[in-house]
């Protein structure tokens, strides 16, 4: 190469949806051109700055870490659409390590200060993070550029000087791009002509988007993807010509023939580029000591053992060994801080009563983490091992993921944030990709292909749960696909497409559970991301370690949600103390409850397939739900019928050598857990724990060359160069060579599912806990479980249903009974007020603030006076009604509907009129007359109007429920409903997979008809059975055929087959739709309706009095009012004070001659006007 050329300019996939190039593949082609260096600069962001820092070192270049960003036109205050959501562009090359550590603050300061469309920066952001670094005008888009397209020099020529002042003379660049567009030839020749008249250099780059040029369509199909177009579409966001490419030194070089100073330059640039990571250091945060203590591992020495004394009751020399020895290599691998950081917040947690979790993953293997109290489980009793959490032969950081209560998680990161500092602490950023089916679906949308056509060919791919299938694998696997491919063009093309989008990178979000936390400010190693309102790291997990930061997970663990409330539901309903970390484990009647499969909302063990297999396993101790949650998963399941015989006939197993009994005499001779896989190695060839779990590592992930070795290792053993012994290996250990092959093989073999005992263990104590709740306490325990999924009505009519069985009654929602959550009165669980929709914390604090000052409510009225109208508005008072809340008054909820908003209106006047210090007629001694609860009257609401007005404000039906008269035809004639489609998993258990034949039943409770691109109508149809809702798509064929059929509040049966999408989200495929009995429809369900029995025969009556001393003459005219029930208002005149009171709308009256006549001889003839 005769004049060395670097890309300074280059997007990758991490620009998401506008960069098509892959970092292995740009550093590749990189390579393969013969260059030494190569820059990544993303739009606005660093996401993939580590990844491409280490493959290009990988690959033998040099990496250069920058950023295109974005600069705000008036600064980041200002943000006015149209002006400030088209900010220029500017590339920024990190020169050194400085450079690298402002250009993270400089992207961070865009994404949490500055963003608006885009994550902003401007030129006092660029000031104050100069140092350090390179700056490039950027392509036509720079601000420099703009102005000369824009004829605007002398802005164009204030720029120029701007950028020589903040990053300085050397460090500034005036970059020429040639992509054959108009626009650009006219910047570069005003770029050319600043050149001159500045002094300041020329660069030239490409703007490359993806590696070759060949990539050009995909990339177009990108962007089709990103701004949900197709590729038909003219007036479309697309790249003029196909050279946004890594092209030649000697492409570019022709480019640019009488710059050859600007091609030089960028080699120039790259070789004053000199940034490394350091992926050797840790950056723990240090933890706070007590003064009379010298080092973190002092402290956690003395905690444990303080610890330890509270744990068991005597110390014996295995468990003091196995003390000493963890946190020797804890000490040794540096992690005494991480330890105390988890014990200090778990400590926080408890103290603070959140609930927390036995612990998690491999954790629970440490005896340090047990005596810290992180743990809940002793490992020595369930023979939990250490090394599977911490090998001291692996330098890992280590990875304690901790359960929270769901509700109160955030308050334990607060806590972390308030204690290490705001910007030492951050979430974690993961990445969402295209999988293979979504890849499809995208690319076919892009290409304008009929949604049928592409529907087809995306359900061809398989699904196998936990793992993603690839195009190729499922063309491999499947095939009629293979077929498809092969003989239709469209198809094969689509595949193609699909094929090089899948695994990109598509969009941004934040990591569940993971928390970052440093020993000094973020910035000072990473870049910041704001997504929502979270603020996380721009790299994620994995690279976080790679850099030396610890991770922690703060999982909110909503079963832990339900443990807590069913322990303050037990204790507000029977006054007793459940403490459920203290619970005997050998309790036989929670075991007899398991074996009949009586599990629902028992963690882990709830799902359909799991109650089956409990039946089956009939678990008669701890370590048989422990082997159970590690069992029930694809692979593993091969082993349950074996492992379930070996149980009921324990003079059936069968060990391959003695050596083996002790190990798998817990789980009947089966390989269950990798601990077992570990022990073995170690008890029958010698090998060290630390050694055994690369072993097992090494089989896990398939790595052939390691097995063959470790294999024949395990067999013969190992010596070292000198001849001594490394491992006897298990020959020399008495087992015969055929035998060892045999376990070794079944050990390889069984490696790969094998499940980490200690995870299967903590998990398992949760679910006893839950097992043993819902045993000895089932109200209170259903009440918390159905108070965790309110927002779920498919969960709560489950749980419902099971309460049913359980003869637990669920009581509808009351206001003079429930509180927010579901909760235990007289032995009846209540239904919680906050499943109320639109009845929000506020409003339920309002209802129970107010019983518990002053008692039940003794009407509709008396609950008016009482709570507070500013939070509970006619909107929500009238959910309250369709729920049922105020059936307790006896009054039909049809008449409390029609009256509600004039009591409602009535005592707000009356409320003001007391805070103003008006006298009102309730003042007068009438309080009790006028608090009567009156409605208008009314017919009852026919029951399905009922049903429809519970389903719209609980979003089940709690009364009754249309279906009711239909269950046996439902029960008889489908083959699925809602309660069955939870997971993908659940329905596999079902026997129904991806694809299969269904009939389902119900009501038709939406329909929505789109016109597809053929002139076709297809319907997108929700059904709704006894359970909750599903979706069927009703493609045009059978939508012609069946479409009478279709429509709203019609009972229905569909036969088709189901069908799952990338969300794993499932729906229904119609092929035919028939009557659920013959046609029969239920009446149209509406809300507004209006009583006919209501007579008018006037507009107001006003009774006349002389002054306040007549007070006394009211509870005369209340019986005659109450005589008189209607809707006409009643006034109440005094005369002297010249004050009109209206009286409450339940003394509203249908006026008539007897009604005056009587009222005449209270008041006076001239007493009584009707207008």
């Amino acid at each position: 190469m005769d004049r060395p050329f670097t890309h300074l300019h280059v997007h990758s996939e991490y620009s998401l949806l506008d960069g098509f190039g892959r970092i292995k593949d740009l550093v590749g082609y990189a390579v393969e051109l013969g260059m030494d260096s190569l820059a990544l600069t993303d739009h606005g962001v660093l996401f993939g700055a580590v990844e491409f820092y280490k493959e290009c070192l990988a690959q033998g270049i040099k990496p250069i870490i920058g950023c295109e960003v974005y600069v705000a036109p008036r600064g980041l205050t200002q943000k006015e659409s149209g002006i400030d959501n088209n900010p220029y562009h500017l590339v920024l090359l990190a020169e050194n390590n400085t450079g690298y550590k402002n250009l993270c603050k400089i992207v961070s300061k865009g994404f949490v200060d500055g963003f608006y469309y885009k994550p902003r920066v401007d030129h006092d952001i660029l000031r104050a993070h100069h140092e350090g670094i390179i700056c490039l005008s950027a392509c036509i888009a720079g601000e420099i550029p703009r102005f000369i397209i824009q004829d605007q020099p002398e802005k164009a020529a204030e720029c120029c000087e701007l950028y020589q002042d903040i990053f300085g003379k050397d460090h500034f660049y005036l970059e020429i791009q040639d992509h054959r567009m108009q626009q650009e030839a006219k910047a570069n020749e005003g770029l050319r002509e600043f050149s001159q008249k500045y002094d300041i250099p020329l660069v030239a780059t490409n703007d490359a988007h993806y590696v070759r040029r060949s990539d050009a369509k995909a990339h177009d199909v990108l962007l089709c993807i990103q701004t949900a177009t197709n590729v038909e579409d003219e007036n479309r966001m697309r790249f003029p010509g196909d050279g946004f490419y890594l092209k030649s030194a000697e492409e570019m070089a022709g480019q640019f023939p009488d710059l050859p100073e600007a091609i030089e330059n960028s080699h120039r640039i790259a070789e004053r580029c000199e940034v490394t990571f350091d992926l050797e250091s840790a950056h723990l945060p240090e933890f706070e000591l007590p003064q009379d203590v010298e080092t973190p591992g002092a402290y956690i020495r003395m905690l444990c053992e303080q610890g330890l004394t509270e744990r068991y009751e005597q110390i014996t020399p295995e468990i003091q060994e196995r003390l000493d020895y963890e946190l020797d290599i804890i000490h040794t691998m540096g992690f005494d801080n991480y330890f105390l950081v988890v014990w200090d917040f778990i400590k926080y947690a408890k103290d603070h009563d959140i609930m927390v979790g036995p612990g998690r993953g491999s954790a629970a293997g440490s005896l340090v983490s047990y005596a810290l109290d992180i743990t809940t489980l002793d490992p020595i009793k369930y023979n939990l091992l250490f090394e599977r959490f911490l090998n001291p032969e692996r330098v890992t950081m280590p990875d304690i993921d901790c359960d929270f209560c769901y509700e109160r998680r955030q308050e334990v990161i607060d806590y972390v944030i308030h204690k290490y500092g705001e910007d030492r602490v951050a979430q974690i950023i993961t990445f969402g990709t295209m999988a293979a089916r979504g890849a499809v679906r995208d690319v076919g949308r892009a290409l304008g292909m009929p949604y049928a056509a592409v529907d087809k060919v995306a359900k061809e791919i398989p699904i196998h749960v936990g793992q993603n299938v690839s195009i190729e694998g499922a063309m491999a696997e499947n095939p009629t696909l293979k077929e498809m491919a092969k003989s239709d063009g469209a198809v094969g093309d689509l595949l193609e497409m699909a094929k090089s989008m899948e695994g990109l990178a598509r969009h941004a979000s934040t990591h569940a559970a993971g928390v970052v936390i440093s020993d000094a400010p973020l910035t000072e190693y990473v870049p910041l991301y704001r997504n929502g309102e979270a603020i996380t790291t721009q790299f994620p997990m994995g690279l976080l370690e790679d850099l030396g930061l610890i991770k922690m997970d703060f999982l909110g663990l909503r079963t832990l949600t339900v443990i807590r409330d069913a322990v303050e539901n037990i204790w507000h309903s029977q006054k007793e103390r459940v403490d459920v970390d203290h619970l005997s484990m050998d309790d036989p009647k929670v075991y007899e409850m398991l074996s009949r499969g009586d599990t629902l909302g028992v963690f882990q063990l709830e799902s359909r397939g799991m109650m089956s297999f409990m039946r089956e396993l009939a678990p008669e101790n701890f370590e048989d739900i422990i082997a159970g949650i590690s069992l029930y998963r694809p692979g593993p399941m091969d082993q349950i019928p074996r492992y379930i015989e070996n149980k009921k006939n324990p003079g059936h197993v069968k060990y391959l050598h003695p050596l083996l009994e002790p190990i798998l005499n817990v789980t009947y001779g089966c390989m269950v857990y990798q601990e077992q896989v570990m022990q073995i190695f170690r008890e029958v060839a010698g090998f060290s724990m630390g050694r055994s779990d690369l072993v097992r590592r090494a089989m896990s992930k398939k790595k052939t060359d390691v097995m063959d070795h470790e294999g024949e290792v395990f067999i013969h053993g190992e010596r070292d160069e000198a001849g001594h012994v490394i491992i006897p290996g298990a020959v020399s250990r008495g087992v015969p060579e055929a035998v060892a092959v045999q376990i070794y093989a079944e050990m390889k073999d069984f490696a790969k599912y094998a499940f980490n005992k200690s995870h299967a263990a903590a998990y398992a104590v949760i679910a006893y806990q839950t097992a043993w709740l819902k045993c000895y306490y089932p109200r209170e325990f259903m009440a918390a479980l159905m108070s965790s999924v309110m927002d779920d009505e498919k969960k709560v009519s489950k749980y419902i249903e099971d309460c049913r069985k359980m003869g637990i009654d669920v009581a509808p929602p009351d206001v003079n009974v429930g509180v927010g959550k579901f909760s235990v009165v007289e032995g009846k669980i209540a239904f919680g007020l906050g499943a109320i929709k639109g009845l929000g914390a506020k409003p339920v604090e309002s209802i129970v603030t107010a019983r518990q000052a002053e008692g039940p409510f003794k009407g509709f009225r008396d609950f008016c006076d009482r709570v507070d109208l500013s939070v509970l508005n006619r909107r929500t008072i009238e959910g309250l009604i369709k729920a049922g809340a105020f059936d307790f008054t006896g009054f039909p909820r049809s008449r409390m509907l029609l009256g509600a908003e004039g009591i409602i209106a009535q005592v707000q006047v009356e409320k003001r009129d007391r805070l103003s210090g008006q006298v009102s007629l309730l003042d007068l001694g009438a309080i009790e007359a006028f608090k009567e609860d009156r409605f208008p009257m009314a017919d009852p609401a026919p029951k399905e109007i009922q049903l429809a007005q519970e389903k719209e404000v609980l979003g089940l039906y709690v009364s009754g429920h249309p279906l009711e008269e239909f269950e046996g035809i439902l029960l008889g004639k489908t083959n699925l409903n809602t309660s069955m489609m939870g997971s993908y998993e659940e329905l596999c258990e079902t026997g129904i997979r991806d694809g299969g034949s269904v009939t389902i039943g119900g009501l038709v409770d939406s329909v929505k008809s789109q016109m597809t691109k053929t002139g076709k109508l297809m319907g997108f149809i929700t059904i709704e059975d006894l359970y909750g809702r599903m979706e069927v798509v009703v493609f045009p064929r059978p939508y012609e055929s069946y479409h009478h059929l279709l429509k709203a509040d019609t009972p229905v049966l569909i036969r088709g087959k189901i069908n799952y999408n990338e969300e794993m989200n499932v729906s229904v495929i119609c092929d035919e739709v028939m009557p659920l009995d013959q046609g029969m429809t239920i009446r149209e369900a509406g809300i507004g309706y209006k009583p006919m029995n209501i007579k008018k025969v006037a507009e107001q009556l006003t009774l006349c009095f002389s002054d306040f001393t007549q007070k006394s003459l009211i509870s005369k005219i209340k019986p005659i009012l109450g005589r008189f029930p209607g809707s006409v208002p009643v006034v109440l005149y005094f005369k002297e004070e010249n004050k009109r009171f209206g009286a409450d709308e339940s003394l509203w009256v249908t006026v008539s001659d007897e009604l005056v006549r009587d009222l005449q001889g209270v008041l006076g003839r001239n007493k009584v006007e009707v207008k």
